[in-house]
C-alpha cells in the first residue's frame, strides 16, 4: 500500500446506490477541504453511478 506522502491522504469511495466501496483515491487535505465526489463506472450496476468520500484510509 501507498505510503502517506506530506498532506496527501488516502481515501475510500462509496457508491450512492448500490453501497459499494469499490474504488480508492488520494486526496490533499490542504487544497481540498469538501468532500470528492466523482462519477465513476460501477460494475455490479454496469453504469456510470456517483461515488463519495466515506472515510481515510491507513
Amino acid at each position: 500500500m501507498a505510503k502517506k506522502k506530506g498532506n496527501r491522504f488516502i481515501i475510500g469511495l462509496e457508491c450512492t446506490e448500490t453501497g459499494d466501496r469499490i474504488y480508492v483515491t488520494q486526496k490533499n487535505k490542504i487544497n481540498t477541504i469538501e468532500k470528492i465526489q466523482l462519477k465513476k463506472y460501477n460494475p455490479h450496476v454496469r453504469k456510470h453511478t456517483l461515488f463519495k468520500e466515506v472515510q481515510k484510509l491507513k
